[in-house]
């Protein structure tokens, strides 16, 4: 029988898709955004979706709606703004309870492990006091936990995003993936088949694949979705013009600094590198070659979800669906490193 998992604060389903690619069975993803909730069912069968806030729900609701309390994994990636260093229960922190909550769900279910991951300062901070008390509370429900900060690029995803990620296991300890790839995937290589200008939804791709990444990216796809261009103001694209492949405001002259109050102004990716961390949609960065930011579809290659993963909802929601998600392809290799440790 397939392992099942639940996805605690799914998004829409970047972490899930790496479980199933890995041979897990999705029993409920919850989240309290319903568009993020409406693309995770529109690409899957028979999905089964709840959007609710987990603060206020309870595991006996969780476990009436998927009709059981057997579940092999519980996964997600609790906000945790609300840590502070103030004492050592930081987690009793009255802004902590969604941390908690995927505690309460852990407790009831006793899943056989769990994957939590967060930002990766979590580790650091107040010396690591939140680190510890993270592994407290989850010693203390009888698991064994590990924590590493995982770099995406290490696992075939363009993209440099870092992500603390805690692994918890009732029998046994797990062992992080090794890296899996000696060159990472660069942004050329992730998007130089996709063009310069807006497509509609599925239409056909002009050229073949280019590199062995868009190869598989664009493996079970039937045409091109989400690629619908920016259109910036000509003093915009001047502006990008002047800045090259992987440069940023400090390319331009000094008079144009301080147009815009964020040092990541202007930033170009670089086509023979990963790309930066991809973020949920402002208009800082911009595509290596085009005089604009990426699309949709362009941002969700450098997240490593496939073509054949359609994103639904305004422009501005979908590129927040995919900057809030966990790299497929660094939770594929994270679940296939699980599945061997599970009865």
């Amino acid at each position: 029988m397939q392992p099942t998992f639940i996805d605690l604060f799914s998004g829409c389903g970047g972490m899930s898709l790496g479980f199933e690619m890995a041979g897990f069975k999705s029993i409920l993803a919850i989240d309290n955004w319903n568009d993020a909730l409406i693309t995770y069912a529109y690409n899957r069968k028979n999905p089964k979706t709840l959007c609710a806030d987990l603060l206020n729900l309870s595991p006996y609701e969780v476990e009436k709606t998927i009709s059981t309390n057997i579940i092999d994994v519980i996964i997600g990636g609790p906000p945790c703004q609300g840590f502070s260093v103030a004492g050592k229960r930081v987690v009793e922190d009255e802004r902590n309870k969604l941390y908690k909550s995927f505690v309460n769900m852990v407790r009831h279910f006793k899943p056989q492990g769990f994957v939590m991951e967060n930002v990766p300062n979590i580790l650091s901070i107040g010396n690591g006091i939140i680190k510890e008390s993270i592994l407290s509370d989850f010693s203390n429900l009888g698991y064994n936990v590990v924590c590493r900060v995982m770099l995406a690029s290490d696992y075939g995803v363009p993209q440099n995003r870092r992500r603390a990620v805690f692994v918890g296991l009732r029998n046994g300890i797990y062992a992080f993936p090794d890296k899996k790839v000696t060159n990472p995937v660069t942004s050329s290589e992730a998007l130089s088949d996709l063009p310069e200008t807006t497509v509609k939804d599925g239409a056909i791709y002009k050229i073949s694949p280019q590199s062995p990444y868009q190869k598989i990216i664009r493996k079970n796809s039937h045409g091109i979705y989400n690629h619908e261009i920016t259109i910036h103001t000509e003093q915009t694209k001047r502006i990008i013009a002047m800045v090259p492949d992987g440069g940023n405001y400090k390319n331009l002259p000094k008079e144009l600094w301080n147009m815009r109050k964020v040092h990541i102004a202007w930033t170009r990716l670089n086509s023979k590198k990963p790309s930066f961390t991809i973020d949920c949609g402002h208009n800082h960065h911009f595509h290596y070659k085009y005089n604009r930011v990426p699309t949709v579809r362009e941002s969700a290659r450098l997240q490593s979800f496939p073509d054949s993963f359609v994103f639904i909802g305004g422009k501005g929601s979908q590129l927040k669906q995919v900057g809030n998600a966990v790299p497929p392809l660094m939770a594929y290799q994270i679940a296939l490193s699980l599945i061997k440790y599970l009865k």
